[in-house]
């Protein structure tokens, strides 16, 4: 999907402007599908607008300068509903926090955990805000997603909650060497701090 079809489909919602555009998706239901900001949005409306898919008018404001407003035509309805009809891509995922636990055990351990209830929390934040999205009037598609991206994120938070004491362990056990380098170096072949020697048993070079 690019962006021309992502402006379709908030505008097929109801009129907006480039920067209501953009808030729906850092903050509103499209920010779950696709990141867009003004450097891409703009250039879509216009090449939109170019090719009689949208329309623009301008609303005057007191103080301010007129602002642009955009709606969809009957054209550019058509155009969306024959972008829906084509396979969609496969789902691509990135995720500056996977990619740290992929490597968490080379973290300290409480650096991991704090991590991962971090994370736990914003999962169930997210969930409450979706919750509160949720209504009887939704259409159909909109619930339907709503419902997939709730499963999706509390299967996340369940997987983090069940499984963060295995990232924890593997952690501790990496610092657990160097904790004894730093005091007693552990026997090569057991393992082991050797045991001192008792002060009955010591005995002292002259």
């Amino acid at each position: 999907m690019d962006v021309k079809t992502l402006c379709l489909g908030i505008l097929s919602r109801g009129e907006a402007t480039g920067y209501e555009i953009k808030k729906q998706c850092e903050e509103g239901p499209f920010s779950y599908f696709y990141a867009a900001g003004f450097g891409s949005i703009y250039p879509a409306l216009n090449a939109l607008k170019n090719e009689s898919l949208i329309s623009v008018r301008e609303v005057l404001q007191d103080g301010k300068p007129a602002k642009k407003v955009y709606s969809i035509t009957a054209d550019g309805r058509h155009a969306f509903l024959r972008a829906l009809e084509e396979s969609p891509a496969p789902d691509r995922l990135r995720s500056d926090f996977l990619f740290m636990m992929f490597f968490g055990q080379l973290l300290p351990a409480r650096d991991v955990d704090r991590l991962i209830a971090q994370r736990v929390d914003m999962l169930h934040q997210r969930l409450s805000e979706m919750e509160e999205c949720r209504n009887a009037d939704m259409p159909g598609g909109e619930a339907f997603s709503l419902g997939y991206a709730m499963t999706v994120y509390k299967a996340a938070a369940d997987y983090l909650d069940s499984h963060r004491h295995e990232l924890v362990g593997a952690a501790l056990r990496n610092e657990i060497p160097e904790n004894r380098d730093a005091g007693h170096p552990a026997h090569e072949t057991g393992g082991e701090t050797p045991a001192m020697p008792s002060q009955n048993t010591q005995k002292v070079k002259t």
